[in-house]
């Protein structure tokens, strides 16, 4: 049985149809429709109905698809234990904040394919929301505040942020002093968030308002810099900004608590060694990074 075609299986399986397992493994429809065919006839039965919508699993193919992703998962594991100490190979594909990504993260992932010239490493830099089971990542890095979930994530540095806006902003609508205050002014927002401030020791809540929204940082600071409402954005994203005078940072009494850079991965008893050895390699980058001064803020 070809480790290749299960491997195949379990990702057409996992997709939910051949075109876009094809997209995962960076291959042709025929190729994977071939592999499939290849283990179906060896099998000597259907693992999944085709449809015009996709391919769907049959009641055989749930029941291998467990034994074949536990049979692909030793298989890497084996290969992991013959190389080389510290070589790597197979693939690691990753999901990656648009906004801080292609900047802070992107030269990290270039090291580690250095360092890994077996390892095909693929990243995809959103800002949207990633499931990662379903579309088919090993792991993803978010910056943030994250939500509750049955995922895994390990922290690998804070992340600190302020509320700020621009000169024309605040010279025509004034800027909030308190949290409650906040409220009363345009909010650039993703999408329907809270945001949290602290008071002292105790932590404050509001739910700004807003007509002006987008999915990722970016955005929101160039709807910031043209004076259209205030934003809380992280310190990554500002600090050249409040430098110039750009923007000013606000409501300096009320900072928000700190949020943070994660690895995530989906939940098991133990990570793939990719994913531990991208964790230590961003963990150091994030060290070094947190001991870099920043340019000084007005």
């Amino acid at each position: 049985m070809d480790i290749e075609e299960l491997e195949t299986f379990v990702e057409v399986a996992d997709a939910g149809g051949i075109s876009r397992a094809a997209t995962r493994l960076g291959t042709s429809k025929s190729i994977v429709s071939r592999r499939l065919a290849r283990l179906e006839a060896e099998l000597g039965v259907q693992l999944m109905a085709r449809t015009t919508r996709g391919a769907a699993l049959t009641e055989a193919g749930a029941t291998f698809r467990d034994y074949a992703a536990r049979i692909c998962a030793e298989a890497e594991s084996a290969r992991d234990a013959i190389l080389p100490s510290g070589e790597l190979c197979g693939r690691l594909r990753i999901a990656a904040p648009l906004t801080l990504g292609p900047i802070h993260f992107a030269p990290i992932l270039a090291e580690m394919a250095r360092r890994h010239p077996q390892l095909h490493v693929q990243t995809n830099y959103t800002d949207r929301f990633v499931d990662l089971i379903a579309e088919g990542y090993d792991c993803a890095i978010r910056v943030g505040y994250l939500p509750d979930s049955n995922m895994i994530a390990r922290c690998i540095g804070p992340i600190f942020g302020q509320l700020v806006a621009s000169p024309v902003y605040i010279k025509a609508h004034g800027a909030p002093e308190t949290p409650d205050e906040v409220v009363s002014h345009q909010a650039l927002m993703q999408g329907n968030e809270s945001w949290s401030f602290m008071d002292g020791d105790t932590m404050v809540t509001v739910r700004p308002q807003g007509t002006f929204k987008a999915d990722n940082g970016t955005a929101l600071l160039a709807a910031a810099l043209a004076g259209i409402g205030i934003a809380w954005l992280p310190d990554w994203v500002t600090h050249e900004h409040l430098a110039s005078g750009a923007l000013v940072a606000i409501m300096t009494d009320y900072p928000p608590p700190p949020a943070g850079a994660y690895v995530v991965r989906p939940p098991g008893q133990h990570p793939a060694r990719k994913i531990r050895v991208l964790t230590e390699l961003l963990l150091e980058y994030c060290d070094q990074a947190a001991h870099i001064p920043e340019s000084p803020q007005s």
